[in-house]
């Protein structure tokens, strides 16, 4: 079972002891191994292009939520699994796996298949089973953005002028 942390832990890269995940609901929300590897793409402690590809990430998922509730709104199942589809691999790319995870859901219910169940799916039941899923995505989403944010408070160095 994975060591989980405290978004307020402070880690010096995640130092000598790393922790694996963030969770809500036993799952994880940031894989920190992913996190890691964008952090190294930085040249130094003011990790302007993490904390870019960060600021990218939330305003991207800000305007793919909008979107996904008017398609669901609209019972538009084909824009339900494009915007899932998106919203994964910009999650993916960041480390956010939780939201990645809900997202890949959403992306196979939008396209009325249960890749769990290995079944088909009529718009009725992909719906009934999209729309509690958008609701957890976004709670999955606010506390990656939480833990993100309190990471780069705590660990960005400002940059001189």
């Amino acid at each position: 079972m994975p060591r989980c942390a405290s978004p307020r832990s402070s880690w010096a890269r995640f130092g000598s002891s790393p922790p694996f995940c963030v969770q809500i609901s036993n799952e994880k929300v940031i894989d920190l191994d992913t996190f890691n590897q964008i952090l190294d793409l930085d040249e130094d402690d003011t990790h302007d292009f993490s904390l870019g590809m960060t600021q990218a990430y939330f305003s991207q998922a800000a305007t793919t939520f909008v979107e996904m509730d008017k398609a669901f709104d609209r019972k538009d199942l084909t824009k339900l699994s494009s915007l899932g589809h998106f919203l994964k691999g910009s999650s993916a790319a960041l480390g956010v796996s939780a939201v990645q995870a809900t997202c890949e859901h959403i992306q196979h219910y939008g396209a009325l298949r249960d890749e769990e169940n290995g079944t088909d799916l009529t718009e009725e039941d992909a719906l009934a089973k999209i729309g509690p899923l958008l609701k957890r995505v976004k709670r999955e989403y606010e506390v990656a953005e939480k833990w993100l944010t309190d990471w780069y408070k705590q660990n960005a160095t400002p940059a001189e002028a």
